[in-house]
């Protein structure tokens, strides 16, 4: 297939030469084009705007921050749907607003055109092993006729149900995520509190029951922060707000979300925010008395 990608940030830096390599051809496109030079050495064709993206394409991929970021690539005289063909198919992959991607799909959708939601659940890390999963919402038959070129992309794909659906499951699935993370901090905190070492202790977690894929490759963030993070306290909270304010509109209770976030502003406060969210487990070492 033709593939067209916009948005060649860390995720992007992965995906697009898993795709190459799996013999497809891709075009990118990216607002800041300096970011596209190492994949255009790997195969990548530039393309000058979205709709120009999406005229030579097959099928056209979106990974981008929020909501407006979509917005701005999808609609518009230069976006997306300016260029589509009616055979092709446009998937967002970005985490946002269920509401937000219905409305876009809607758009779509008046002018003859198909778009699907699918959000990619996993990291930089899962993505080079080949286990990153993607949930898809939106036409069934369209989802089949793209289903093998994401499992390119992850062994793990899963159609999730009508438009938004797919984005609604990846906000639930960040939200059980970002607490996760913030007990397993909380855990080797009291552990280390009460004489356990701290790689000991971060060993036995990823040991026992409750350890869990994420836990597995992001834990030992405790023990050396990356210099370099899969994703700063700012991007997983903008994902955690998200989900509680997506609960908010639902009346659907979320309080483990909200204890978590407040670790997040923690971090925020004491100026830590640039790291890997991980970094959770320094605001409870200074709160159990730690130097």
């Amino acid at each position: 297939m033709k593939l067209g990608w916009i948005g060649l940030g860390d995720m992007g830096q992965v995906i697009v030469p898993r795709l190459i390599q799996a013999g497809h051809e891709v075009g990118g496109w990216n607002r800041t084009r300096s970011k596209a030079g190492p994949l255009v050495e790997q195969g990548m064709v530039w393309a000058d705007s979205p709709r120009h993206l999406a005229a030579g394409s097959d099928v056209v991929f979106s990974m981008v921050t929020d909501a407006p970021a979509v917005s701005a690539v999808a609609l518009g005289p230069d976006g997306v749907i300016a260029g589509l063909s009616p055979e092709g198919i446009y998937l967002d992959m970005s985490t946002i607003d269920p509401e937000v991607s219905r409305a876009i799909a809607a758009a779509f959708s008046e002018d003859g055109l198909t778009m699907l939601d699918a959000p990619l659940s996993g990291s930089p890390v899962t993505i080079r092993a080949g286990s990153a999963s993607t949930m898809v919402g939106g036409d069934r038959t369209a989802y089949e006729r793209v289903e093998p070129v994401l499992y390119d992309i992850g062994s793990k794909v899963s159609y999730i149900g009508p438009s938004g659906t797919a984005v609604q499951m990846k906000v639930a699935v960040n939200l059980s995520l970002i607490v996760q993370m913030v007990a397993f901090c909380e855990s080797i905190a009291l552990a280390e509190k009460g004489g356990v070492d701290r790689a000991v202790a971060v060993d036995a977690m990823l040991k026992s029951v409750v350890a869990s894929p994420v836990m597995g490759y992001r834990g030992p963030f405790i023990l050396e922060m990356p210099d370099t993070p899969l994703a700063d306290v700012t991007l997983q909270q903008k994902d955690m707000v998200l989900a509680l304010e997506v609960a908010r509109r639902q009346g659907s209770p979320a309080p483990l979300g909200a204890v978590a976030n407040e670790l997040l502003n923690a971090c925020r406060g004491l100026g830590i925010d640039h790291r890997d969210f991980v970094t959770v487990f320094d605001v409870y070492h200074l709160l159990a008395g730690g130097p």
